[in-house]
């Protein structure tokens, strides 16, 4: 399976070192979408030696691949999305996009049109096979709350709010359902999104997102009742050392989907 990635910041540039060193099960490295003007000399090569990093979204594709990794963000699904899934399958890690529901449903509507799938790995949170089964039946609530250290709110409209380095206990910055949160954090909060798509949708699923100075992992605690019984988890990820915003896991997570979508085995869908 030949794999596009668009987007070479800190998840496209993991995603793409695991992939180079064989880690992907068969899926390999077609080409890399970057921004214009943005240089990649040390970035990985194919086997006919032209480079496969590109700035023009249409050399990109010419590449052939069978699959693209958004890693870019949700303006990257927007402007890409629709004509990627014209002829490939498309991967969203920026999950929060599609909260946008003309967005969400124009996706779904080119890939049942071009026989493609649009595909949200679970990325940063846990238990999303389950939420998904649990949906088929009656559920009474799904419920998330996010809780990261200050150092991942720099660069946020969070740290123009709060005194980020003088915090000595959490403090909510947010409070709603996931469609709000899903807009409102971008970078921070695609779990909700995630999550949301899995089981309830964005309206049902409540969302409280913390800044707490006592903790150094990003962590994600999940409440899910319904027929199917109960549900509670929490997962707690190191934070990215180049991006504290995400966590090593979302990196991994594309590549245990990509060795699921390229090899002949699959286990918890």
């Amino acid at each position: 399976m030949r794999v596009g990635i668009i987007g070479y910041g800190t998840i496209g540039t993991d995603v793409a070192g695991f992939i180079q060193r064989g880690e992907a099960g068969e899926a390999s490295l077609a080409a890399v979408l970057v921004r214009k003007g943005l240089t990649c000399e040390s970035g990985p090569a194919g086997k006919s030696g032209k480079p496969l990093f590109t700035a023009s979204f249409n050399e990109f594709m010419e590449q052939a691949p069978d699959l693209v990794v958004e890693c870019a963000g949700h303006s990257a699904v927007a402007a890409y999305g629709e004509r990627v899934l014209r002829t490939a399958d498309f991967m969203v890690v920026s999950a929060g996009a599609l909260a946008d529901e003309d967005l969400h449903g124009r996706l779904m509507k080119t890939a049942r049109e071009n026989g493609h799938r649009l595909v949200v790995p679970s990325a940063a949170i846990a238990g999303l096979d389950r939420i998904a089964a649990a949906s088929v039946g009656y559920m009474e609530e799904v419920s998330l709350i996010t809780r990261k250290p200050p150092k991942a709110w720099i660069g946020t409209f969070v740290e123009d709010k709060l005194n980020l380095e003088g915090l000595t206990e959490p403090v909510c910055v947010f409070e709603g359902p996931a469609r709000e949160s899903a807009k409102l954090f971008p970078e921070s909060v695609n779990v909700s999104a995630a999550l949301s798509l899995a089981g309830i949708g964005f309206d049902r699923t409540t969302v409280k997102v913390f800044v707490d100075p006592g903790i150094t992992s990003n962590r994600h605690q999940v409440v899910a009742r319904g027929k199917f019984g109960e549900l509670q988890l929490e997962v707690g990820n190191t934070p990215s050392a180049a991006n504290p915003k995400t966590g090593y896991i979302v990196a991994m997570s594309v590549i245990h989907n990509l060795r699921k979508l390229s090899g002949p085995f699959m286990i918890g869908l």
